[in-house]
């Protein structure tokens, strides 16, 4: 099993890529360097409490997200679960708009 390290920085990860950020373009965000960033996506330095903010607020994210390890079935979902959770309420009613209407047609 992973550790928390390595949870952690593979969520931070696929929030970052879910948005289509780099590396540095979140580093830059949080006044940190690439490579300290690159080592806490890979799982091999932790953060401070102040870090772990300014990431989640350059995510748009709340921390409390950043340790939701669900996995699921397939990296299709995963990567939709990702993206829902970054869109703002009227654009997730236009979603379940759209999933209402693909589930009519079957």
């Amino acid at each position: 099993m992973d550790s928390l390290k390595k949870k952690l920085g593979k969520r931070i990860q696929q929030f970052r890529k879910a948005q289509k950020m780099t590396q540095e373009k979140l580093s830059e965000m949080i006044d940190l360097d690439t490579p300290n960033l690159s080592n806490i996506e890979c799982g091999r330095r932790f953060m401070t409490a102040e870090t772990l903010e300014k990431i989640a607020n350059a995510l748009n994210v709340k921390e409390s997200d950043l340790f939701n390890f669900s996995d699921f079935n397939t990296p299709i979902k995963n990567d939709i679960y990702l993206k829902l959770d970054i869109l703002k309420e009227k654009e997730l009613k236009v979603v379940l708009d759209l999933i209402n209407g693909l589930l009519d047609l079957r």
